[in-house]
């Protein structure tokens, strides 16, 4: 019978008794992957160094994965959403674990980088399910404490990453970062084949087909524009060559759009993403992501390269970040519930673009790191936000594609700011020089400022949680 709001109960949320429990290695599991983000910027440099590698390779060995795991994510939603979670979820892990192994014995750009392509089609099998699993075993209240806890999980692991990352690098060497994936993945599998229920899917007489070419149309135009702008550092910013690739990636996302609209079984629902809940949120989530990757990937070279610090003081420089991110996340389901989605993510955006001006403003180990502390907590705020205002009133059958959808923009923000800083910086991360890095800086905080005054207007006000649309 319908609930107090009219709105017939959900018949997919599962009651499950180990919800908490399962919570917790999912948690685990999709910390690994936003870990594997960051935690590759401490040790870029001594990629670098021993293998050879220049700034594009540098700058694909970060955005290969993003990319990856972002433009497959919305296609790993879609599949969970008609299969069933759970064997989405095994499998992914199983994948990333996997070409984890291969990363770490990489003896060159090639085989480091495919690697990395490899571990970004196991996390974008991983992600969406995952994330369809805590929003189906939860409802009401319960339901937003749990996206709290993910949220919390998603932003802290960015940060932790990057503490990791020295720790390692400093320490048995920077193939570790990748070797640390073995035993965790292999023990979340082994629990998760006992402990994860397996959630409907839609039924077999009521299935359609899988939109691959969808994904290969997003996938290839976000690439083509992640590639304009990793070259655009050298090339130039209108140089027609960058200018080329952008139009051509801008025309196979219109391709994309249209493909939508006429595939009997769509890869996105173009609908859903016309909803200024979904819309906004998903702004919400590029611009965090896009921030916090410029901070670890701007800090690592910066406070090495620049500075002289070594891999594990660096990492260690890191710790005030990453308790500034976890800090912001804790404190914004508290924050939100009293002033609502939009105030928040003005007030994150705003804290990040003051934050992110002072390395830019002043040089300097105690400036950057008071500066990146501020902006993190201001942007840990935020993936609750993106995370709340996006799923906070989608019907359960399109919960999966939803939160592919939330997914696909956290990693092509990661791919975007990567690609973007990597550009401004350019001549910074091959020489070691400040002015360059002080300029990308400074570039991220009037983004995140923009960003801040159009969250105004887009981002509703108060998130509900009924499944009413807007």
């Amino acid at each position: 019978m319908p609930d107090s709001t009219g709105t017939p109960p959900d018949s997919r949320v599962v009651a499950h008794t180990g919800r908490w429990r399962t919570l917790a290695l999912l948690g685990v599991a999709q910390f690994m992957l936003i870990v594997d983000v960051t935690v590759v910027a401490i040790a870029l440099p001594h990629m670098g160094a021993d293998l050879g590698l220049s700034r594009d390779a540098l700058t694909w060995v970060t955005s290969a994965y993003t990319l990856t795991f972002g433009g497959l994510m919305v296609l790993g939603g879609r599949v969970a959403d008609l299969i069933g979670p759970r064997r989405l979820v095994l499998a992914g892990l199983a994948v990333f674990t996997i070409a984890s192994l291969t990363a770490g014995i990489a003896d060159g750009a090639a085989m480091l980088i495919v690697s990395r392509i490899a571990q970004g089609v196991g996390a974008a099998m991983l992600s969406p399910a995952a994330l369809s699993s805590v929003v189906r075993l939860f409802d009401g209240e319960e339901r937003n404490k749990a996206l709290g806890i993910w949220s919390a999980m998603g932003g802290a692991g960015g940060a932790v990453g990057v503490l990791l990352g020295g720790v390692l690098t400093g320490g048995p060497g920077w193939p570790w970062i990748f070797f640390v994936n073995i035993p965790v993945g292999a023990v979340i599998l082994v629990l998760l084949i006992r402990m994860l229920p397996a959630l409907p899917g839609v039924p077999v007489q009521e299935r359609q087909g899988v939109d691959v070419l969808g994904a290969v149309l997003i996938t290839g135009g976000t690439g083509l524009v992640i590639y304009a702008l990793i070259g655009a550092g050298d090339r130039g910013w209108l140089a027609p060559v960058t200018v080329g690739l952008v139009v051509a990636g801008a025309a196979l996302y219109a391709a994309f759009v249209v493909w939508q609209r006429r595939v009997r079984s769509p890869l996105m629902d173009v609908e859903l993403m016309t909803r200024r809940s979904v819309g906004s949120g998903t702004f919400v989530i590029l611009m965090a992501t896009a921030l916090m990757v410029a901070i670890f990937f701007l800090g690592s070279f910066y406070l090495q390269d620049a500075m002289g610090h070594s891999a594990l003081t660096t990492g260690l420089l890191f710790l005030p970040v990453a308790g500034a991110t976890m800090l912001g996340a804790n404190l914004a389901g508290w924050v939100m519930a009293r002033v609502g989605g939009r105030a928040l993510a003005l007030g994150g955006l705003l804290l990040a673009a003051l934050g992110l001006a002072v390395p830019a403003l002043w040089a300097g180990t105690l400036s950057m790191v008071l500066g990146l502390s501020a902006a993190a907590a201001g942007i840990g705020s935020l993936f609750l936000v993106a995370s709340a205002t996006a799923l906070g009133q989608v019907e359960p059958e399109k919960s999966g594609v939803a939160s592919g959808i939330v997914s696909t923009f956290h990693e092509f923000g990661a791919s975007i700011g990567t690609a973007v800083v990597s550009s401004i910086a350019a001549a910074s991360l091959m020489t070691g020089s400040g002015e360059g890095f002080g300029r990308a800086f400074g570039v991220a905080a009037v983004i995140a400022l923009g960003a801040g005054l159009l969250a105004t207007c887009w981002i509703p006000a108060r998130v509900r949680t009924s499944r009413t649309t807007d």
